[in-house]
């Protein structure tokens, strides 16, 4: 391959690398946003049916906003892993670029590790943020 060929290549799996990160970036940050605006609604909404006539309206109000909280951070957390999957494979295609023309001690494979730990912070993150949203409201409704 020429060298000319293999210039485009590297720079179209960097890109590829750089749209997968920003991809990556938009769900974690939206999913995010997402889990702290249901979480204050669900409070509004579990904390205003307290009293002797709570409005039936409301628990429905609470049930969609859970169910709606469970899909987007499962899809949230798809997205991601499908990112993980994409940049696993690009990186290791990069790995074996470098090899083939003897630049691979100026990549460090523990890059992969740190992707994967990122990764699994994200995921742990919108899980957390998730579970609030869910729960406190709920114990608020059922506990107040």
């Amino acid at each position: 391959m020429g060298d000319g060929m293999l210039s485009k290549l590297h720079e179209h799996v960097v890109s590829e690398l750089q749209q997968s990160s920003k991809t990556d970036t938009i769900f974690v940050v939206s999913a995010v946003l997402f889990n702290l605006v249901v979480l204050g609604i669900n409070w509004g909404v579990a904390t205003e049916s307290h009293g002797t006539d709570p409005a039936a309206g409301n628990d429905w109000i609470l049930g969609v906003l859970v169910i709606a909280t469970l899909l987007i951070n499962t899809f949230a957390v798809r997205a991601l892993m499908a990112g993980r999957n994409t940049r696993v494979k690009l990186i290791s295609g990069l790995m074996s670029m470098y090899k083939d023309n003897g630049i691979e001690q100026y990549y460090d494979p523990s890059l992969l590790d740190t992707y994967a730990a990122r990764f699994k912070l994200f995921t742990a993150v919108l899980v957390i943020l998730a579970a609030i949203s869910i729960l406190v409201p709920l114990l608020a409704r059922l506990l107040g």
